[in-house]
């Protein structure tokens, strides 16, 4: 059985509020419209590190209760009873606040502090893909973006599902940007996505890439909300656990954009790491209810507090591309004619 902790807050007396509206035209009853009074709220905090919280509110003259529950997050329960799972790691103090409505639409409110401690679970392996079979992608995980333009980012590749584009050998992804004439493109490239083939919200991803090297090079490893053609674009979200461009060579970006934060307007950071086209690095995303970050080699780059005003609480699937030049990517080296993003494996944990 898991114990509880009580906490309780009762309304002093003296706040009690009564309103009465007179109706004073001849003939006519006085009306009383009563406000909610005499507010408790409770708070059942379980010990066994789970993060529920059972809360409580009671009130004369209510009908229903609004939690707001510290995190950004507000339910509404109309018997004044929910449970609550918080999901921030360690030990955090949450102010939480409760408002009582009448049903003439007259408020009480309280608000009250809630510590509650969640115990991180030993992540388990939820999807992964270790390319471990030669040939082109496994087509039960990977399908493709095709075509020129790079979707308003004025790339100037065309992205291919040819093999020599996109290939998978020696355990490891290849994307080759290749420096050719083709179908009026003056390069070709590849752009995998996972999308209708895996989705998932919130976890653990964890990426092993070797970066292309080349000014004009703009390998990027993302993630678009599965809504993106209903939605549109950044309503959908859109979360870039590694971008790099060659002309700052070794700056990886960790951004995300969503409505007011989007473009050149992104919430993003970057970190400097020597190497990033010599050698494998590991880029990861940790998303949880609570945060997004972004890291590199296991070192913060970019974190962000999500809540349910920033569209990061649905399914996203994965995208793996080498876009050349565009808007970011910048002017192409005149010397330029191949280069490889190198992909060891992708791994989801739930």
């Amino acid at each position: 059985m898991v114990m509880k902790k009580a906490i309780k807050y009762l309304l002093p007396a003296t706040l009690l509020l009564l309103i009465l509206v007179s109706c004073k035209k001849a003939g006519s009853a006085e009306i009383t419209i009563l406000a909610p009074t005499n507010l408790v709220f409770t708070a059942l905090v379980a010990t066994d590190g789970s993060g529920l919280v059972n809360f409580t509110a009671q009130a004369m003259n209510a009908v229903s209760f609004d939690f707001e529950f510290g995190n950004g997050e507000i339910k509404t329960a109309p018997t004044g009873v929910i449970d609550y799972v918080y999901s921030r790691s360690g030990t955090n103090t949450f102010t939480v606040t409760v408002t009582a409505k009448s049903g003439a639409g007259l408020t009480l409110k309280k608000t009250i502090p809630v510590t509650v401690t969640v115990t991180p679970s030993v992540p388990t392996l939820f999807w992964s893909e270790e390319f471990n079979i030669d040939g082109p992608p496994d087509s039960t995980k990977w399908g493709y973006d095709l075509g020129a333009g790079g979707w308003g980012n004025n790339e100037l590749e065309y992205y291919t599902n040819r093999r020599e584009n996109s290939i998978v050998q020696g355990g490891v992804l290849k994307i080759n940007a290749i420096r050719e004439n083709f179908n009026n493109s003056p390069y070709t490239s590849a752009r995998l996505l996972s999308k209708g083939k895996f989705a998932f919200t919130y976890g653990k991803v964890e990426v092993k890439a070797k970066l292309p090297a080349g000014v004009g090079t703009w390998p990027a490893i993302w993630m678009l909300g599965s809504n993106a053609e209903t939605a549109g674009w950044p309503a959908c979200g859109e979360i870039d656990i590694m971008e790099h461009v060659g002309k700052w060579l070794n700056r990886i970006y960790g951004t995300l954009h969503y409505p007011g934060r989007s473009g050149g307007n992104a919430d993003g950071s970057t970190r400097v790491v020597d190497g990033v086209t010599t050698a494998f690095h590991i880029y990861t995303l940790d998303w949880t209810a609570d945060s997004i970050k972004i890291y590199v080699d296991g070192l913060l780059n970019h974190s962000v507090n999500n809540s349910r005003n920033i569209p990061f609480n649905h399914d996203f699937f994965l995208i793996l591309n080498v876009a050349m030049g565009g808007g970011f990517g910048g002017d192409v080296d005149p010397s330029f004619t191949r280069a490889t993003m190198e992909i060891d494996y992708i791994r989801v944990y739930k």
